[in-house]
């Protein structure tokens, strides 16, 4: 059974996401919060599978939870998912950044909600390479214009040509196996080259992946599908 918990603070939201959610067999709704710190205290409690953040949110954001989840050792198998309405792509930014393992906006259609809950619960990422790239860029842009674009938190350690060049698949919205087709590798042989990325690379799943990527400039801005 996968275990959600909602954060948002609009009761209504949340009560139409759990009369959703747990219409599905395989999915419950462990718990309910009105605010970041409410989630993160329950996220400790609870020890979901899959968070569902809100974004804005009164007294804690989104943003600083997730932070809080992700840099947590004993919520290391917890995932985030924002929820946002796209028009504060920074925020969205930010919270991949801070080790939210993928976004959806509020009006997701009913399947794909329950698609997604099971992709973040196995520690996919939900990445539309496209939206995904339009957000990165726009608030990378934002922070050259302003003088302060955003810094990794540490020099990108050495990786090999082979591993750039997968990130560089990763950042292009491949899987693991479009990635080994591309390559002409197994899927297996792909999968360990993602994985030795990420452990090199310090991130702890795919999204945190694309971000750095795209921070150092190893993601392609041409459509690689």
């Amino acid at each position: 059974m996968i275990r959600v918990l909602l954060a948002d603070d609009q009761a209504l939201l949340r009560a139409g996401f759990r009369m959703l959610l747990e219409a599905a067999d395989d999915i419950e709704v462990c718990g309910e919060a009105p605010n970041g710190g409410v989630a993160v205290a329950l996220a400790r409690q609870h020890r979901p599978d899959v968070v569902l953040m809100d974004l804005r949110m009164p007294d804690v954001d989104g943003v600083t939870a997730t932070s809080l989840i992700a840099g947590d050792p004993a919520l290391a198998a917890v995932r985030v998912v924002v929820l946002t309405t796209f028009d504060d792509e920074e925020s969205v930014f930010s919270a991949l950044r801070a080790g939210a393992s993928g976004f959806l906006v509020k009006d997701v259609e009913p399947d794909d909600l329950l698609r997604a809950v099971r992709v973040a619960a196995r520690g996919e990422a939900l990445l539309s390479p496209s939206v995904t790239r339009a957000v990165i860029e726009k608030s990378l842009a934002a922070g050259n214009r302003g003088g302060h674009r955003p810094s990794p938190v540490s020099a990108l350690p050495p990786i090999t040509e082979r591993e750039r060049e997968v990130v560089s698949l990763v950042a292009a919205g491949l899987s693991n196996d479009e990635i080994a087709a591309r390559l002409t590798v197994s899927p297996l042989t792909a999968k360990t080259h993602v994985s030795r990325a990420m452990t090199k690379l310090g991130v702890r799943d795919r999204a945190q992946l694309v971000v750095l990527a795209y921070e150092h400039g190893l993601a392609s801005h041409r459509d690689t599908r």
